[in-house]
């Protein structure tokens, strides 16, 4: 299967469980916790999310070795224009009376998108597949091959 697929896969199922942390601290915040801002609500979930795809999409879907403060220095710098951006958009939709729901929805995808083209194209940049378990897989490549 091609490289690029397997990484846009990842990528989105990594961001799915991701999207599913955010969307649950989200309700937690906004509906159990009862603070109604969508903004002060927004904000945990989103860290929360950005911390757990970090994570792992570094380790397995670009299987980066990069120097972890510069990569998450490049995702904080993301976030940095992102952050206020969605924030802005989410607050204005939602005092217009767009559902709350929808405007995470929304946000979420655009953040999907965005986000693994910086990823790929910025973060990871020349370190891809550089990790131990690229290595591996390459050492098991050429043992077969």
């Amino acid at each position: 299967m091609n490289k690029n697929l397997i990484q846009a896969i990842k990528f989105t199922l990594f961001s799915l469980s991701a999207g599913i942390i955010q969307v649950a601290s989200f309700a937690l915040v906004h509906d159990v916790l009862g603070w109604e801002s969508w903004w002060m609500s927004y904000l945990p979930s989103l860290a929360l999310s950005v911390i757990w795809n970090f994570t792992f999409n570094r380790r397995y879907t670009f299987r980066s070795d990069a120097n972890v403060p510069r990569a998450m220095a490049l995702v904080a710098l993301f976030y940095a224009v992102f952050t206020p951006l969605s924030s802005w958009w989410g607050k204005a939709l939602t005092d217009i009376g767009w559902n709350e729901d929808l405007v995470m929805i929304g946000t979420m995808l655009i953040n999907f998108v965005t986000e693994y083209l910086y990823q790929k194209f910025v973060v990871y940049r020349g370190m891809i597949d550089t990790n131990d378990i690229a290595r591996r897989a390459k050492e098991k490549e050429n043992v077969q091959g």
